[in-house]
């Protein structure tokens, strides 16, 4: 049995929402780029930057260059703040519903978020700050579903990997946290979220 009970959240797609619609064509058409193709490079070159083995100089770099557009800070910097931008709301019930688990439980983060990102971020939602843990993949040089993301939390928080609850919105995620001993929900609506929690947290502390 646990010794602890620490809930670790996913952010987009569970607390934050996920990108804006159309910020993909948007971006694309500031560099004159077609939106599929734009599209295929932004996530193909993802990786490296959430895990800050890039910079996202370098990142915005190798999207312009596979797509045989000019490559000049102006429009790196363009770029850079537009996507930080598409990925800046919150789900203001999902917020609220995380800080109010504090008297019940530990609470902590885990996202594949960019540094730059999650500087923006940090700065907008200082609520955050309060949270028990938060690991950023762009701080920590691992995304998930990288083991070495939730081996860091584990390191991070002295605790053992069946002290937490992972909930994240994505399959491939949740498998790879209950590869390594913790329990794992597949976040699909709050409601259900809450049953989970309420179900997984000792009897008293529901």
């Amino acid at each position: 049995m646990p010794t602890r009970r620490i809930v670790l959240f996913d952010l987009y797609g569970v607390i934050a929402l996920h990108q804006r619609p159309d910020a993909l064509q948007e971006m694309a058409a500031r560099c004159g780029a077609p939106a599929d193709a734009f599209a295929e490079a932004y996530w193909s070159a993802r990786g490296p930057y959430d895990a800050a083995c890039q910079s996202a100089a370098e990142y915005w770099t190798t999207v312009l260059r596979q797509l045989s557009r000019p490559v000049d800070a102006r429009t790196i910097e363009d770029l850079r703040l537009a996507d930080i931008d598409s990925w800046s709301r919150i789900d203001d019930r999902m917020a609220a519903y995380a800080q109010s688990l504090r008297g019940r439980a530990e609470v902590a983060l885990l996202s594949n978020i960019p540094s730059d990102h999650a500087d923006a971020l940090l700065a907008a939602q200082p609520w955050l700050h309060t949270l028990d843990h938060l690991a950023l993949s762009g701080k920590i040089h691992a995304a998930k579903p990288d083991p070495a993301a939730f081996h860091h939390c584990v390191t991070a928080m002295r605790a053992v990997p069946a002290d937490f609850l992972f909930i994240d919105d994505r399959e491939e995620n949740v498998q790879a946290a209950q590869a390594l001993g913790m329990t794992g929900h597949l976040f699909t609506h709050p409601d259900t979220l809450e049953t989970a929690i309420d179900t997984w947290l000792p009897v008293g502390m529901a």
